[in-house]
């Protein structure tokens, strides 16, 4: 078969394509601004506008016996629905972004995403690992006295903190509930954490099933102050209280509450798509709660051993001592230090056996 010769260009065919292009790239970047992903919509995102471009798209004039086209204004604070570039890598809620607006359809398109601060990522329901919120600051793990605490998933949500660079904070909402007796491990679980160096919040707001006279939001101050000007992810088990919390710190957010099951005494999920929610909604950079669809159980399978044992600060400076290095720290592992450690009541036995349960998981193939 014979080869197709390449034509060969002159030098002003050269020059005259780099001219148009360079003009196409000019072009380009006078409509580009910038923006945050409010909210991800399959393949179309919600963009807050943040900036406007260089050059502003103006209104083309038409004749008065002709139909008006339409047309959407650029205007600060606007939040847009946009296409993605191909080549960008998956978006989500936080993300900083330079995008175009075409005013003609209403429509922008994301050209580049800058740099983020931290990424917190789980797997989806096809074992691939999805972007949940972008450049957060604060990842507050929401537990009550009921339905009962999970020591696990708290576990688990600060070895994931720790891996994505974040921030935990513990908030305990249902305050008001651990008067009772059978919240005494509740307690309990709360002065553990303190004595590893976490720091928690407790609050009592207005759930369905709360004993407090309405109005009543003890606490609420005190968690205004820890996420003041950042970016803050809610994330626990379900019937905990989140989506009460988001809208006792911001009424206007209109969250959805369901009432815990009677039979089940677990949280039904009321949210399906993660969303940024603004602070300021004039100024992005106060911060906001990005609150994500509820969640029983988080995937940590694509973590390494090391950056499982790394969440778990108090065990993490054992495992050199250990006497073999490939330790899996079970029960039964000869020369365990995390174990002996355990025997002379230095760490607490339910972490190691936590640890051992997320290590585990993470060597379960997601398939």
């Amino acid at each position: 078969m014979a080869l197709i010769r390449q034509r060969k260009l002159t030098k002003q065919q050269i020059r005259r394509i780099d001219k148009q292009q360079l003009a196409s790239q000019d072009s380009i970047n006078d409509s580009l601004m910038d923006g945050v992903v409010m909210a991800h919509f399959g393949k179309q995102l919600e963009v807050q506008v943040t900036s406007l471009p260089t050059v502003i798209p103006l209104q083309p004039e038409f004749a008065p016996d002709d139909p008006e086209p339409f047309w959407q204004a650029l205007a600060l604070g606007d939040v847009w629905r946009c296409h993605v570039r191909t080549n960008l890598p998956m978006l989500a809620a936080g993300d900083q972004v330079r995008w175009t607006a075409d005013s003609n359809t209403g429509f922008g398109r994301i050209e580049s995403v800058k740099p983020r601060t931290s990424m917190i990522s789980r797997p989806d329901r096809y074992h691939k690992l999805k972007p949940v919120a972008a450049n957060i600051d604060i990842l507050a793990i929401v537990f009550a006295p009921l339905p009962a605490a999970a020591p696990t998933l708290i576990d688990r949500y600060l070895v994931v903190c720790h891996h994505a660079g974040v921030q935990p904070l513990l908030v305990l909402n249902k305050a008001d509930l651990l008067q009772g007796e059978s919240t005494v491990d509740t307690r309990e679980l709360l002065m553990q954490y303190a004595a590893l160096g976490y720091e928690s919040v407790l609050t009592s707001v207005d759930c369905p099933e709360n004993v407090l006279q309405k109005g009543d939001q003890q606490g609420l101050s005190e968690l205004k102050r820890y996420i003041n000007n950042k970016l803050v992810i809610f994330a626990g088990q379900s019937g905990v209280g989140k989506s009460s919390l988001i809208n006792a710190l911001l009424p206007e957010s209109a969250q959805s509450v369901n009432i815990i099951s009677e039979n089940s005494k677990l949280g039904q999920h009321t949210t399906t798509t993660s969303r940024l929610l603004p602070f300021n909604p004039d100024d992005l950079t106060q911060g906001g709660i990005v609150d994500t669809p509820g969640i029983r159980e988080y995937g940590i399978w694509h973590l390494t051993p090391d950056d499982i044992i790394s969440g778990f600060v108090e065990l993490a400076p054992l495992s050199g001592y250990c006497q073999f290095r490939d330790c899996r720290h079970t029960h039964n592992s000869k020369g365990c230090a995390l174990w002996q450690a355990v025997a002379d009541g230095e760490v607490l036995q339910r972490r190691v056996e936590n640890l051992v349960t997320l290590t585990d998981e993470a060597d379960t193939k997601p398939y």
